[in-house]
């Protein structure tokens, strides 16, 4: 007895020392990350005073050739109109208000569907913080979709249907048909006013539900809410923590201004609510939705904003609706997630171009014309942008890397400046090396999703042969 409780004490003292030399690995690797980001900006910054006269010339020569005199005016023009987007977007920010939850009586039905696809353990952990919701039992309704996982997700279901009891209603498809087909049995099965669709790796907080059900009771106008998502995993590698900061500044600075006009783009995957009547008049639209002659099977948040906002219905943010839910931690699944979200911007400022500038709401339209411009701003640029940066690598190199380092350090100082106030001083300066990561390893995403819009591949969601036999190992244990 003795013995064992020696060896319990030291394997406990082991993976305590562990978990310390790893704490001080990861805090040393992100120090230095963070210093050696700061050193390369200053560094920028420095060449421009330094080598100011060779700039100069540079600058002369430019303006001697009629290109040079025309890339220039592009290009302050350009940067006229990416300022002014930024000030219409901190007027709209400023003008945000938070819809404020309203009491028991007043809430609506509500349905929460949760379809998963290879998530295991997650989809338990969702279930769970759902129900521990605070949103009246009576008028709460919870339907969580297997869409035929390969891993040990439906066990964790039944896991969680056995101890959460008739709180929860479980389903599985037989076989995989992707996150559309698994949403839309979902409105088909609920029975709410309101739909509220979360992912299965993501955890609401206790208010949440109450808080993306209530714009829906004091405005008839609004047909869908978007839901405030940070980032579950953010201390657990680089790439969570760097996009934690991008991912607040995305959410609670832009879409707070979209709101302001009843217009949020997308409705996220992680967190979005729906009015009945909005899904049901589009949902045969939705489910059947082609591009270039295929089968949607991605951008089905977006799809439904698009078809809601068509219908005249408002979108608006609940800054204060969180779920936090998991993100890639290696390079290859996050560019393959950027990739997904891109083609489905490419397809969805197509649709959306069919009916914005036309008379499909009542009021004032111009600021939704002015947010769906800027998007196209982005794609147009996508080509020559590109172009231009390699023509600048292979001409002038040490141009482009100061005033590419230097722009970083201009622009990513809004963002850190946003999330110090929001939230953390000490993590806001990591909004300085995801825009240098973006800048030097992600710039190509846009561009090749859109050559390669028609594609519909999920790209994230295929499971190893190692990471299927580690899931049925925790399925035997548990």
């Amino acid at each position: 007895m003795e013995q064992s409780i020696l060896k319990e004490s030291t394997e406990d003292s082991i993976q305590e020392s562990k978990n310390r030399i790893e704490r001080f690995i990861s805090n040393s690797s992100s120090s230095f990350i963070l210093v050696g980001t700061f050193l390369l900006m200053l560094g920028a910054v420095s060449l421009f005073f330094i080598l100011a006269p060779y700039f100069e010339r540079i600058h002369l020569e430019r303006m001697s050739s009629t290109w040079g005199i025309v890339l220039m005016i592009i290009g302050f023009s350009l940067l006229a109109i990416k300022l002014s987007f930024i000030t219409y977007i901190l007027f709209l920010y400023l003008k945000y208000k938070v819809v404020k939850p309203v009491s028991d009586s007043e809430l609506p039905l509500c349905t929460v569907i949760v379809p998963a696809y290879n998530e295991g353990e997650l989809v338990y952990k969702t279930l769970k913080s759902l129900v521990a919701s605070d949103y009246p039992e009576e008028k709460l309704q919870i339907i969580s979709i297997d869409d035929g996982s390969q891993d040990n997700t439906w066990e964790w279901m039944k896991k969680a249907q056995n101890e959460l009891g008739n709180r929860v209603s479980i389903y599985q498809q037989p076989e995989n048909r992707g996150k559309r087909h698994a949403l839309y049995r979902g409105f088909k099965l609920g029975t709410g006013d309101v739909f509220i669709t979360v992912d299965s790796d993501s955890i609401v907080l206790k208010d949440t539900l109450r808080t993306m059900a209530s714009p829906f009771v004091v405005n008839q106008d609004c047909g869908a809410v978007a839901g405030n998502v940070r980032v579950l995993n953010s201390k657990k590698a680089l790439i969570p923590r760097m996009l934690n900061v991008s991912f607040a500044f995305s959410f609670e600075f832009i879409r707070s201004a979209q709101s302001s006009l009843g217009s949020v783009l997308c409705t996220p995957g992680a967190l979005s609510a729906y009015r009945r009547e909005a899904v049901f008049n589009c949902l045969h639209d939705w489910i059947n939705q082609t591009f270039m002659g295929e089968v949607s099977k991605i951008g089905e948040d977006r799809a439904m904003t698009n078809m809601i906002l068509k219908q005249g219905y408002k979108v608006l943010f609940q800054r204060k609706a969180y779920v936090y839910t998991n993100i890639p931690e290696r390079y290859k699944n996050l560019y393959k997630m950027f990739i997904r979200w891109e083609r489905s911007n490419v397809r969805e400022n197509i649709a959306m171009s069919r009916f914005a500038f036309g008379d499909f709401r009542k009021g004032a339209k111009g600021g939704t014309r002015i947010l769906l411009l800027n998007q196209w701003l982005k794609m147009v640029l996508a080509y020559p942008a590109i172009i231009l940066m390699l023509y600048f690598v292979v001409s002038y190199p040490v141009l482009f890397l100061s005033s590419t380092l230097a722009g970083i350090m201009v622009f990513s100082s809004m963002q850190a400046f946003f999330y110090a106030k929001k939230h953390s001083l000490s993590e806001a300066f990591w909004a300085y090396p995801y825009s240098v990561f973006y800048a030097f390893t992600l710039f190509w995403i846009t561009p090749y999703a859109i050559v390669t819009a028609g594609r519909s591949g999920w790209l994230t969601r295929d499971l190893t042969k190692k990471q299927l036999k580690e899931q049925r190992v925790v399925a035997i244990t548990s």
